[in-house]
């Protein structure tokens, strides 16, 4: 655990800013200490990364908490779009350094504005956004979380995480015994009351993604204990499958 101030000498954000995330719910701190103080795990630091990243490629606030604190966030697709921006962002940087620099030796003898087009930039944002954005489950989500306040969202992480620690508990039994099956109509239940519905289908691509690997996989695992995510991804595949 590093304060908050540690945090600040470290990514070079601001404890002002830092403290203006946590108001705003996109990046809490992992535990506050008796008198108040900030303390950051590597789990919220790798979450700030998340966010910065979103940051340089000029993503509002807003839209990045949306993004990620909708339930199929993806930390790897996210990254692997993050990073194909950056490399076109790279290129129209490169573009108009050569453009530059051109000048500078031989003068403006060309009117040339291609290095200044960044529709191939705004195209691939716009799919980007879309692909967390434009889908009614997305919408859905959107509506019932607008109006939550910050202690509400935590309320339902809390209570979200509790039905994978409940998980946690049937980890010897097999994934297709009745109990297990009953607790992945309780979790699909749950998705669809508060954020949308979640159909089977989509409840199967979720599965998928707790044993991914990413975020959610760790804090399953933290809240039900090491397999958990991947004993969830059974049994929501053996549910779906019926």
């Amino acid at each position: 655990m590093i304060t908050v101030h540690e945090v600040s000498k470290l990514t070079g954000v601001s404890v002002r800013t830092l403290q203006y995330y946590d108001k705003i719910g996109l990046l809490h701190p992992a535990k506050y200490t008796d008198s108040g103080y900030r303390l950051y795990d590597d789990a919220a630091l790798v979450k700030l990364q998340q966010i910065l990243l979103f940051r340089e490629l000029e993503f509002p606030l807003k839209d990045i908490k949306l993004i990620m604190d909708s339930p199929d966030f993806d930390y790897r697709k996210a990254l692997e779009q993050q990073i194909d921006l950056l490399t076109l962002k790279k290129e129209h940087l490169e573009n108009l350094l050569n453009l530059a620099r051109g000048i500078k030796a031989i003068g403006v003898n060309k009117m040339d504005f291609t290095a200044f087009d960044t529709s191939k930039i705004d195209e691939y944002a716009e799919k980007a956004k879309a692909s967390w954005g434009n889908t009614p489950e997305y919408h859905e989500f959107e509506e019932k979380s607008k109006h939550r306040t910050v202690q509400e969202n935590q309320i339902l992480s809390t209570q979200m995480m509790s039905i994978f620690a409940e998980f946690g508990t049937m980890r010897d039994l097999p994934p297709d015994a009745e109990r297990v099956q009953s607790q992945v109509k309780k979790l699909q239940d749950f998705i669809t009351a508060n954020f949308y519905t979640c159909t089977n289908a989509i409840l199967y691509s979720l599965g998928t993604m707790y044993a991914g690997g990413g975020d959610f996989t760790c804090s399953i695992n933290k809240a039900g204990g090491t397999g958990t995510a991947e004993f969830v991804c059974r049994a929501i595949k053996i549910y779906c499958n019926k």
